[in-house]
């Protein structure tokens, strides 16, 4: 009995199983399936630059950042093989499975021959996910997974992440060899005189599909949005579009978000009757926290359209035509995938920069990145254009004019960006030039986005962003409203402490035409931009605007703010980097204080002198 319970014991040991492979070849999304996990999944290369790890059975698998080779060219590679190697010598790993893309089954066997080699070194188990089967069948192409272990030397998996072909007996095997791992160590290595690109070669020759029958169609699209002329138009039409649908496609959602929350205020507030706590609920809550509510629609449209180029494959070609574009800013194609995921967060688009190469053009990247229009600028932008911008639409109601106002200011944020890129390429080091590599992007194959993570993703970027700055958001409007309720037994707001300290900083902001509301709505929105829209929620609540509770934006046109004012709010907005989070992660990953903190300053001063230019020529 005291045998079989060791047995049992030492079988029910949580092993790591790590997960790797060649960038864009399904390996999230086949990660995703095997755990349930709704990690993020996109049809480009360097998007896993982080260790994701989930539950499988009584395992952990772990997600590695996808690698081309051991050898490596990259940083984003770099951490991939360091990790490999840190893996490869834990006595907690029992199995690496390595996936494979089935459609470009040569590039994928570089690294994965390298990864058995490095197994069968360290004794470990290893088995083969032939991933994107589905790809290839669609073609009426077999692959023979019997004879393709064989030649590897490791067990192969035709599966297919996409739509779950073969996933349950891989789930099965998967587990057997987990239970039993000193069995599935691999058999073969590279023999003497041998390489691993002409063993790839040879081994894709017999077992892969040939590239040509792929490539067709992508080739056939590439050669419009690739084309020198039509892909610049396309590329710019798309982008125009992207940045419209923020505005215009989520105007329905929000108004439907504004009349539940209005509905729910005076229905609230009747209840409880007139009193303290009616007036806290009335302008803290539903002022203050509603008025950020109405704009969480707009993040799920952003994340919607980002989320179709990723999976589509064209963000890959937008990084190919941008190239050119971008290195006389002295940035790199590769800045534009972070440039792009910063209209989301700039928190991940600075970590994704470590993609770039060259550390020169990956430094002015991460510098540049808030200069994007991320998601918390969303309500911001929203509110001040609903007050500035009338509401005109065309065709139909697919463009407005709100719309291309929102257009407008993201592109401005951008070329803001190219234009700070190109004093930074004149101050910084170019000590490393010498070093840097020729800009080399694998295009993926088009595809049809796996509609259930991107809905899932979509719902998740809501969930966080209200997780994230909605505590902020309560706590700011919770204090602003202590502050502008008393003492006066009136509630007169300019009787109350916070107009006091409003005083005080009012001269700042004078010139900007702005008065000492929006002043402490500036400063207490460095904590997260989005405080911005719940502090002036609650300012203007409290001002007794109880029959348009969750309609700031009326309140505001009400209130007389001038066009130029106005304006020069925006354009600060667009500049400034009011966000403490961001300033700490390019301290971490700058690992300059001095370089997080020039920014916060030095942009802050930028914004300052645009808006007061702004505002006085308007």
């Amino acid at each position: 009995m005291g045998v079989n319970l060791t047995l049992i014991q030492s079988s029910c040991v949580m092993k790591n199983i790590i997960l790797v492979g060649k960038p864009n070849s399904g390996k999230s999304l086949l990660f995703n399936q095997l755990t349930g996990l709704r990690q993020k999944v996109a049809n480009f290369p360097g998007v896993t630059v982080e260790l994701k790890s989930g539950q499988f059975g009584e395992h952990r698998l772990i997600d590695f950042p996808g690698a081309y080779s051991l050898s490596t060219l990259s940083r984003d590679e770099e951490i991939a093989v360091e990790k490999i190697h840190e893996a490869m010598h834990d006595d907690n790993t029992g199995v690496i499975v390595c996936n494979l893309d089935a459609t470009r089954l040569e590039r994928s066997l570089v690294f994965g021959l390298q990864v058995r080699d490095l197994a069968k070194q360290h004794n470990k188990a290893l088995v083969f996910a032939l991933n994107m089967i589905d790809e290839v069948e669609r073609f009426s192409h077999n692959v023979d997974c019997e004879r393709l272990a064989q030649d590897l030397g490791a067990p192969v998996f035709p599966v297919s992440a996409k739509t779950l072909t073969g996933l349950h007996e891989f789930k099965l095997a998967l587990l057997d060899v987990v239970a039993r791992p000193e069995n599935f160590v691999p058999t073969k290595s590279i023999g003497a005189g041998d390489t691993v690109f002409s063993i790839s070669r040879q081994i894709a020759k017999h077992y892969g599909i040939h590239a040509d029958i792929v490539l067709k169609q992508q080739n056939t699209i590439d050669s419009f949005l690739l084309n020198s002329v039509l892909g610049g138009v396309a590329f710019f039409g798309i982008m125009f579009l992207l940045f419209q649908s923020i505005f215009t496609w989520a105007t329905p959602l929000m108004d439907g978000v504004e009349e539940i929350i209005g509905w729910l205020a005076v229905a609230v507030t009747s209840a409880i009757g007139p009193g303290l706590i009616n007036d806290f609920l009335q302008d803290a809550i539903f002022g203050g926290l509603g008025s950020f509510l109405v704009f969480v629609p707009q993040i799920m449209v952003l994340t919607f359209i980002i989320g179709l180029l990723e999976d589509s494959g064209y963000l890959a070609r937008a990084a190919l035509i941008c190239h050119k574009p971008l290195s006389y800013f002295g940035l790199s194609g590769r800045s534009f995938i972070p440039y792009l995921s910063g209209h989301a967060c700039a928190i991940p688009a600075i970590m994704a920069a470590r993609t770039i190469e060259s550390p020169r053009k990956r430094l002015i990247t991460m510098m540049t990145i808030p200069l994007m229009s991320c998601s918390a600028r969303l309500p911001v932008y929203a509110l001040l254009i609903a007050v500035l911008i009338p509401d005109t639409t065309y065709l139909g109601g697919l463009l407005s004019l709100q719309g291309t106002a929102f257009f407008v200011l993201y592109f401005l944020g951008i070329v803001t960006a190219l234009l700070v890129s190109v004093l930074l390429n004149k101050f910084t080091s170019k000590d490393n030039d010498k070093a840097e590599m020729p800009f080399i992007l694998e295009l993926p194959n088009y595809r049809l986005p796996h509609w259930k993570p991107l809905l899932f993703r979509v719902l998740t970027s809501a969930k966080q962003f209200i997780r994230r700055a909605g505590p902020v958001i309560f706590m700011v409007s919770v204090v602003i409203w202590c502050l502008g309720y008393f003492p006066s037994s009136e509630h007169a707001l300019e009787d109350s402490y916070l107009a006091m300290i409003g005083q005080w900083i009012e001269p700042i902001f004078a010139p900007l035409g702005l008065d000492w509301r929006y002043g402490v709505a500036i400063l207490v929105s460095f904590l997260a931009r989005e405080v911005f829209v719940g502090a002036l929620g609650t300012l203007f609540g409290i001002e007794g605007a109880d029959e348009n509770i969750a309609g700031l934006a009326a309140n505001i046109q009400a209130d007389g703010l001038t066009l130029g004012a106005g304006l020069g709010l925006l354009i600060f907005y667009v500049i400034a980097l009011q966000c403490v989070a961001t300033v700490a992660t390019l301290k971490g990953e700058t690992g300059s204080k001095k370089v997080a903190w020039g920014l916060f300053a030095g942009y802050g001063l930028l914004a300052y002198a645009s808006a007061f230019v702004v505002s006085h020529i308007f």
